[in-house]
């Protein structure tokens, strides 16, 4: 038996180095937004081998996996130290989600995770399951991350084992590895999720994104993407939500929204990276969208372009929970490169690539939703004039591309 043991975890070892050293390539030409990648940074079998077995052969000779990860997905992101830092939630087998740091020296490969998960720690009201952890270097000094803590309804009967009310935990770390909990934010709304803290103040108070539901699932008579101040970090309390990215009847966020990462500065305004979900025959659809609201006035949206940014494509669609783009860490770089991490389907990890310009040009260029039919062939029709223009078309026609096709 110890012959098979070892033949079998060498042979484990073997298809482990070989996925962390595989090397990443982009996808084929894009959509000039940006570029995906062909592989996921982080899956299940990523997770290391000392995670899931126990590899002692006398306490397990036939090297049985023991501890099982389901899925990894839905990281927050960070620079630190020179390295890309994501915060994953790893979801076991028994369907408890934590958080585990993985680093890489690039971005987009190499990706490996710390020997240990995120020690989190608890409230006096311990949670059942956390999840989704936005991260942001905050100007007073300290990271902050904000993620989902779930726990069960208590006003649910017994015949209930479903319901559940969701609301924003709040810690704190200098350092990625030692955080320091605070108290759950309070809010209005009776469940909140999606919450995410503004790097800076305003106005000398906390200002945080978030997201008013009436129920689990169901944004009900809430919904749309909230702001709102509170005097303190330590105790945040928001009294008063206002709702600056509302949804809205028949487009990509008419069931859901909610913001993913903090927002990135800009001498234009505060880019925003959100989530939108619709319902469809087969069930709800995920996708990413993107706006901007002004450089001094948070609650003001200045531009908004129609439709997704970004929807699951290919195998993306398939997993656990299908049909699925989910982001809630981007990274904007020295050199003005922005990493966009994103699961697909609740079940793995991609990363796209672009830069601060793309996404400006993008956000501010691209026309925006007319909320009809109407206004959506006239605004196809502008575009088509322009580009049919005499002047567009000479030029086009003596391109070097063209003069050498001829």
């Amino acid at each position: 038996m110890s012959g098979k043991f070892f033949d079998r975890l060498t042979a484990m070892e073997k298809r482990q180095d070989a996925l962390l050293a595989l090397v990443n390539e982009k996808a084929e030409v894009g959509n000039g937004i940006f570029d995906r990648y062909k592989n996921p940074v982080l899956t299940a079998v990523h997770t290391p081998l000392f995670w899931r077995y126990d590899l002692n052969s006398k306490t397990n000779p036939f090297l049985m996996e023991r501890f099982g990860i389901n899925a990894v997905l839905n990281p927050g992101a960070i620079k630190w130290n020179d390295k890309f830092l994501l915060v994953a939630r790893v979801e076991a087998s028994n369907r408890k989600s934590f958080f585990a740091v993985a680093e890489s020296a690039n971005g987009v490969d190499g990706f490996h995770f710390w020997d240990y998960p995120v020690v989190m720690p608890e409230t006096g009201d311990p949670d059942t399951n956390t999840y989704d952890m936005r991260l942001v270097q905050h100007e007073d000094g300290w990271i902050y991350g904000l993620f989902c803590t779930e726990r069960r309804d208590p006003a649910a009967p017994v015949s209930d084992q479903t319901a559940a009310i969701a609301q924003c935990g709040i810690a704190r770390t200098r350092d990625m590895v030692q955080w320091e909990r605070l108290n759950d934010l309070v809010t209005p709304s009776p469940q909140q999720r999606n919450v995410v803290l503004h790097p800076e103040f305003v106005n000398g108070k906390y200002a945080f994104y978030t997201r008013p539901q009436d129920k689990f699932i169901e944004a009900g008579s809430g919904g749309g993407i909230g702001f709102g101040l509170s005097d303190s970090i330590e105790s945040a309390r928001i009294e008063k939500e206002i709702v600056i990215d509302p949804k809205v009847y028949h487009t990509v966020y008419e069931a859901k929204n909610g913001l993913g990462p903090a927002p990135i500065k800009t001498k234009y305004g505060w880019l925003h990276l959100a989530h939108g979900v619709r319902n469809t025959a087969a069930g709800l659809r995920y996708v990413l969208y993107m706006f901007m609201t002004d450089l001094h006035d948070l609650t003001k949206v200045i531009y908004k372009p129609a439709g997704y940014f970004m929807a699951p494509e290919g195998e993306e669609r398939t997993g656990d929970v299908s049909n699925v783009v989910f982001s809630n860490g981007w990274i904007l770089n020295d050199d003005g490169h922005v990493y966009i991490y994103y699961a697909s389907s609740d079940t793995r990890i991609h990363v796209a690539t672009s830069t601060l310009d793309q996404l400006l040009d993008y956000v501010m260029n691209t026309p925006a939703d007319g909320y009809n039919s109407a206004e959506t062939v006239k605004t196809l029709n502008r575009i088509i004039g322009k580009n049919q223009s005499e002047e567009l078309l000479q030029t086009v026609l003596s391109s070097p591309a063209n003069k050498k096709a001829k």
